[in-house]
């Protein structure tokens, strides 16, 4: 009789959207990567992470070691996930100030972030969201993130055809391609720095 097989390694995804939006593009992509892995990724399981009441970066907030509980929420949830998905607009040929600011929060002492895979998806104008994500990638070098390089997932969010509808939610199928080839990247990366396979751990 066939030995059965080990058991399948699910990892969690703390999934952060730069934008705080109602009906934004960046959190869509989050909502639609979460389909996709309940749909055929049954090995990986995305964790929206809420970062719109984060207070602005102070240390002067941090008393006694403690941070506020709104922070300390939001760290436990980062420090728990096996790798990061980030969904970010593009501000300024920038970063967004909200994931800038959550991006910081996890690096006060001890960093919450290092030696973790992560990938980046972004909806923007004419560039997609490029020079946000290069920005990102520039930030995850000192916090020790390791990116997936390909493939790279920039949505022109207002250009023909259209990708997403009123509420933000995605609609493209050839964009939704995109995001389930970036996500299977994301996961044979993470699984590869944990030293495991897609099969078992």
């Amino acid at each position: 009789m066939a030995a059965p097989a080990p058991p399948r390694t699910v990892l969690r995804v703390a999934a952060i959207s730069g934008s705080l939006r109602r009906a934004s593009a960046n959190t869509g992509l989050i909502r639609a990567a979460a389909e996709i892995c309940r749909e055929s990724i049954p090995g990986l399981h995305i964790d929206h992470v809420d970062i719109s009441e984060l207070p602005l970066l102070n240390t002067d907030l941090e008393v006694n070691g403690r941070f506020p509980p709104a922070v300390e929420a939001f760290r436990d949830k980062v420090s728990s996930a096996d790798c990061f998905l980030f969904a970010s607009p593009e501000y300024n040929y920038s970063i967004s100030g909200p994931l800038k600011n959550a991006l910081d929060w996890g690096s006060r002492p001890p960093n919450c972030w290092a030696d973790r895979a992560a990938a980046m998806l972004s909806a923007s104008g004419g560039s997609g969201g490029s020079r946000s994500q290069y920005h990102i990638r520039q930030v995850g070098v000192f916090l020790d993130i390791h990116f997936i390089n390909k493939p790279e997932v920039f949505t022109k969010a207002h250009l023909p055809p259209k990708k997403f509808d009123a509420d933000g939610d995605l609609i493209d199928s050839e964009t939704k391609e995109q995001v389930r080839r970036m996500l299977l990247s994301l996961q044979a990366f993470a699984l590869r720095l944990q030293g495991k396979s897609e099969q078992g751990n």
